[in-house]
């Protein structure tokens, strides 16, 4: 299989999509910072059954690292990316440089509210989102693909995207793809490579099955606040430092206005917390 035609201007980038454009075809994006996994690999597939042209970013964004989060550790695997790209048939990878995606005198930025402002990630994170939908604004602007997909594991990200996409008028879908899982339960995470075998084997494995099980509390008519502190006792004492569990709505990350029972909308239950050397995120569906 042929690999990816690698793209590193915005130009060029602009000048194949114009091509493939001209010829017919539909075009799916995955925005990606590289390091690439089964779960990013996922996304490629359900790119190509979304569009006849799948395009892959890779670009470790800058803005979107807080001064305590070392951007020269982030890992940089790009011969490995391209080897599994090429086996999934992407067709393109555009990978810009930092100075190609932020010119001199750069000084644009995306301010938001909504899903971006109620409390998780931004919370813990508060440079994060604007980071991610500055560069995500620059990267669907620059392409103008029809679709682009982003995994469901960075769920609240994915609320901000489709929010931002949407508030901005830029006339790309933005579809979410399933949370790819290892026998255990465990969500595939780049993070994942920082635990021991321990931990990714029998600790990290846990934030699924309790969320789960958090779940079937839920769905039962528990209430609330109780199933959310049983599963923040377990994580606990399975020796996470927990950022939060919390309920959510599903589309505007809104909390519950009730702690009796499960509304019947959909809800989404999110985690973050840390092992020693790792801070690990997950949610599912309710």
């Amino acid at each position: 299989m042929p690999a990816p035609t690698i793209i590193d201007t915005v130009t060029g980038l602009r000048r194949q999509v114009a091509e493939w454009r001209a010829a017919g075809d539909r075009i799916a994006y995955v925005p990606t910072m590289g390091a690439l996994h089964e779960g990013h690999l996922s996304l490629v597939r359900l790119g190509r059954r979304q569009a006849r042209r799948v395009v892959v970013s890779i670009f470790v964004n800058p803005t979107q690292f807080s001064p305590t989060e070392d951007l020269a550790a982030y890992p940089r695997t790009f011969d490995a990316d391209l080897a599994a790209l090429t086996s999934e048939g992407a067709d393109a990878v555009f990978f810009p440089s930092a100075m190609e995606m932020y010119p001199d005198g750069f000084a644009t930025t995306v301010s938001l509210l909504g899903p971006a402002s109620v409390g998780l990630e931004d919370r813990f994170r508060p440079a994060h989102f604007p980071g991610v939908a500055t560069v995500v604004a620059k990267l669907l602007i620059q392409g103008l693909p029809d679709v682009a997909i982003f995994g469901e594991k960075d769920y609240q990200q994915l609320c901000v995207v489709r929010r931002m996409a949407r508030d901005l008028n830029i006339p790309v879908e933005i579809i979410g793809g399933h949370t790819v899982r290892t026998p255990s339960g465990l969500a595939l995470s780049s993070r994942n490579a920082y635990m021991s075998e321990h931990e990714r084997e029998v600790i990290a494995p846990m934030i699924h099955a309790t969320l789960t099980g958090c779940a079937k509390d839920l769905r039962a008519g528990g209430a609330i606040g109780t199933a959310l502190a049983k599963a923040r006792r377990d994580l606990s004492a399975a020796g996470f430092a927990i950022d939060y569990i919390e309920l959510r709505q599903a589309d505007t990350l809104a909390l519950p206005e009730t702690d009796f029972c499960l509304p019947k909308e959909p809800y989404r239950l999110l985690f973050a917390g840390k092992l020693p050397n790792v801070r690990l995120i997950d949610n599912i569906a309710v």
